[in-house]
């Protein structure tokens, strides 16, 4: 089956990419100019050079598929480049949805996030909207929804990665975020999934029919708080870790003061969705794909002793 695949590049669409090949379909990928490089499985893909504000660039990638992914998420808008919520995850998908009409293609895959809402953050506005907007669209779609992804970056952007170079890489104490005023009240809590899992899950609901209509919240088979996160990584990687506990009220007031420079590491909205925490059943995605999703372990966690670049600024 050949399946068109808009935000294939980042992180989450690589691993499609190739899942995908392996499953023996053929992809036709939306690449921006000079991100060709970023192509995972080249030489058996399908490649439209262009953007999502292109009806030709979308219509060529879609035409002749069968199903079309929608792959496209920021966390952090770049307004003077043109890089918004609104226009990478609604508008797009939007654009997205009108050239697949007009290509003929029915099939629609959607990756959208665990907790999206109305009213909620910008990020989560637009992701939800941009929901709403697929499945009143007369199109048969699938929305998957993870939780925080991890594995292997592969000199993209991802989670552990970057909590690994911010927090248990420099030899300094841990920030142990906490909502509230108490830790042990106020426990962030997540289920990180992972990428290789996330990655079936999208190859399983493409080909099972029954997916249509539906929303899967993706989540691994353990809910860690924070600290138990950066444990995990730090025994990973062979470092013990003093972990400071911090309220993430104290954060939101640095970040309302500086969150508006590029370096500073957290928005305002990306502390609130912290605060909300991230937690889905793993036995939706063990339905969905047939088999154990993988945990937030040390064997998982392996990649990590190649200090490879990572970060939040890309997730597709």
């Amino acid at each position: 089956m050949r399946v068109a695949i808009i935000g294939g590049t980042g992180f989450v669409g690589s691993y499609v990419t190739s899942a995908l090949v392996d499953a023996g379909h053929e992809p036709s990928l939306l690449v921006r100019a000079g991100s060709e490089s970023r192509v995972s499985r080249p030489e058996q893909v399908q490649v439209t050079t262009g953007d999502i504000a292109s009806t030709d660039a979308l219509r060529s990638t879609i035409e002749g598929s069968a199903a079309v992914i929608y792959n496209v998420g920021i966390l952090r808008e770049f307004p003077s480049r043109g890089i918004t919520f609104e226009a990478m995850q609604y508008e797009g998908l939007v654009n997205t949805v009108q050239a697949a009409r007009a290509a003929g293609v029915r099939r629609l895959l959607l990756m959208s996030a665990n907790g999206v809402k109305v009213p909620g953050t910008p990020y989560q506005e637009t992701k939800f909207r941009a929901e709403m907007y697929a499945k009143d669209s007369g199109l048969d779609v699938t929305v998957l929804r993870p939780s925080v992804i991890f594995g292997d970056p592969q000199g993209r952007m991802e989670f552990a990665t970057q909590l690994f170079e911010d927090m248990v890489k420099p030899p300094v104490p841990a920030v142990g975020f906490f909502a509230g005023f108490s830790p042990a009240k106020g426990a962030i809590v997540m289920s990180p999934v992972h990428i290789e899992d996330v990655a079936s899950a999208f190859v399983a609901a493409l080909e099972n029919d029954e997916t249509i209509g539906q929303t899967y919240p993706l989540g691994g088979p353990e809910v860690l708080t924070w600290p138990d996160l950066l444990r995990r990584i730090g025994s990973a990687t062979g470092r013990k870790k003093v972990i400071l506990p911090m309220p993430i009220a104290l954060m939101r007031v640095a970040a309302t003061l500086l969150d508006w420079l590029p370096f500073f590491p957290v928005t305002r909205d990306q502390l609130t969705m912290l605060e909300e925490g991230n937690t889905a059943d793993p036995a939706v995605l063990r339905q969905l794909t047939g088999r154990e999703p993988q945990g937030f372990d040390t064997d998982a966690l392996r990649y990590l002793d190649n200090d490879g670049p990572g970060g939040l600024a890309e997730t597709s």
